[in-house]
């Protein structure tokens, strides 16, 4: 039976633009994973990958128009979008770079030997090493930043671990033209083809998560299918990490104060995040908490007209439209749900049009049917809960379930320290991985500080999988205890011939 065929489709029209591939068989995957696996002892040396990062932005941004309308054909999110997420993606690859470069991220500890200590400490030396070969599933809504060459890769490889990436299928040329790329930058460093890896299909992102050379998984995407590839890591005869992005509501509340300080400035800015890239991050408000009473009316009120006012769009394909039609009107559907502006098909049968839906906050206090609600629905929808007191905005925030983000809008007098504003944040803290104030969780900074990541389903693990900290994700710690200098690795040798950031004896040392 020959290989199926996986084409790229444009989603304005729903017609099939070319054939950029075949589904990978068994055999295939196996020959990607001993290449990547091979690869290992080329990508060891930190100044060739350091390097070769490099090297991969600058050939990405030497291809950017190709790439971007190669991008906006297969996902249309649009050149103006796609241009500035190529840019993004470029200076996560730079910005990994000079982690390398720095050598911190090898966290190298070494304790002298103490014999006048309880127990007595013989002579410890600490540092970490890559995990070896990572698979990487692709995410459908940002086909350059979490995708090829995306978070991470761009981790993985400056940690020295070569990745196999499981290409999504909305976007399989712009896959196959950023993998060309990148294994065009390795080659220009002597390092081999197959330390950037690519296979398309569903049957290969199983294959992968269970290759006994794969040593770690990297996953952005749905609930249902990052725990079933979750589910198959945990199940190995060897389990493996595996850290998955799976989906997050990313709730929002709106202090009374904050409403009666600048509603219609908080009705727009809401409008403009959930409907940003169609509704269509990971990180969109999902469910937003706002006062009962004319404050709060008059932000319904603002919101309603700026989503009025945002044009029908394009969702990534066929399967996501109809998933995000069948979830609002089931949602709408709900008892003491309205909705101020409709949600739902578009005015063409490839369009959606955005809007929000209002329940009071008591409905969703208790386990019932409105739990439906506090589920991500992914595209241009959110949620406004009306709530009448501090306990009810306990009671909804005490029910979610883990988030990427968790914002509040407080007033300037709030912010100051009134009122419960610091009770609040630490009951938003206990359910997400970054907390904002007064601001929009859309737009995640490429930062040392960032944290893209939160308590289960938002992901499977408590690491990032943007900035710097990124990388530990791929590393171990091992100890040397009692070893001669000459038999030690480099990084732990008391002259620090590679200028490294090291803790000796309990106390930081800088090269």
């Amino acid at each position: 039976m020959s290989a199926a065929q996986v084409w790229s489709v444009d989603p304005r029209t729903g017609e099939q633009r070319a054939q950029v591939a075949v589904e990978a068989a068994p055999a295939d995957i196996d020959e990607a994973v001993r290449a990547a696996h091979a690869a290992r002892s080329p990508l060891a040396d930190r100044a060739v990958r350091a390097a070769f990062l490099r090297t991969a932005a600058d050939r990405l941004e030497e291809a950017r128009d190709r790439l971007a309308a190669e991008a906006d054909a297969e996902t249309a999110l649009g050149l103006p979008r796609l241009t500035g997420e190529l840019a993004r993606t470029c200076h996560q690859l730079r910005s990994f770079a000079d982690v390398v470069d720095e050598g911190a991220f090898l966290d190298v500890i070494i304790d002298h030997p103490d014999a006048s200590a309880t127990p007595p400490v013989p002579d410890l030396r600490r540092y970490k090493v890559p995990l070896g070969v990572v698979a990487v599933y692709a995410a459908s809504n940002f086909p350059f930043a979490f995708s090829v060459a995306g978070g991470d890769t761009a981790s993985a490889l400056a940690a020295g671990c070569p990745v196999v990436v499981k290409a999504h299928p909305d976007h399989p040329g712009t896959s196959e033209a950023v993998a060309a790329v990148l294994r065009g930058a390795a080659a220009e460093h002597g390092l081999p083809e197959g330390v950037v890896g690519l296979v398309h299909g569903f049957d290969a992102g199983v294959g992968l998560v269970r290759h006994p050379l794969v040593a770690a998984a990297g996953f952005t995407g749905s609930v249902r299918g990052g725990r079933a590839l979750f589910d198959a890591a945990a199940a190995r005869p060897v389990p493996i990490p595996f850290h998955g992005e799976l989906g997050s509501l990313n709730p929002v509340v709106v202090t009374e104060a904050a409403a009666a300080e600048r509603a219609p400035e908080i009705g727009r800015g809401l409008a403009g995040s959930m409907t940003l890239g169609c509704g269509q991050f990971c990180v969109k408000p999902g469910l937003v908490l706002v006062p009962s009473g004319e404050p709060g009316d008059r932000l319904v009120s603002s919101l309603s007209e700026a989503v009025g006012d945002v044009a029908d769009g394009v969702l990534l394909d066929t399967r996501m439209r109809e998933t995000f039609v069948k979830g609002v009107a089931e949602r709408a559907a709900l008892p003491d749900v309205t909705a101020p502006v409709t949600p739902g098909a578009g005015d063409t049968d490839r369009t959606v049009g955005a809007g929000f839906l209002t329940v009071p906050a008591a409905r969703l206090a208790a386990e019932g049917p409105h739990d439906l609600l506090l589920e991500e629905c992914f595209g241009p929808v959110t949620v406004v809960a009306r709530y009448d007191s501090d306990a009810d905005v306990q009671a909804v925030v005490s029910r979610l379930p883990g988030n990427l983000t968790a914002t509040v809008h407080m007033s300037q007098e709030e912010q100051r320290g009134a009122g419960g504003a610091a009770a609040l944040l630490a009951e938003l803290t206990s359910v997400a991985g970054r907390v904002l104030v007064n601001g929009w969780p859309t737009g995640v900074a490429v930062a040392a500080a960032q944290h893209h990541g939160g308590p289960y389903p938002a992901t499977t693990s408590t690491s990032t999988s943007v900035g710097a900290t990124a990388i530990e994700r791929w590393l171990r710690p091992v100890t040397y205890q009692n070893t001669p200098e000459a038999l030690l690795p480099q990084e732990l040798h008391d002259a620090n011939p590679l200028g490294l950031p090291r803790r000796i004896d309990g106390r930081r040392e800088q090269p």
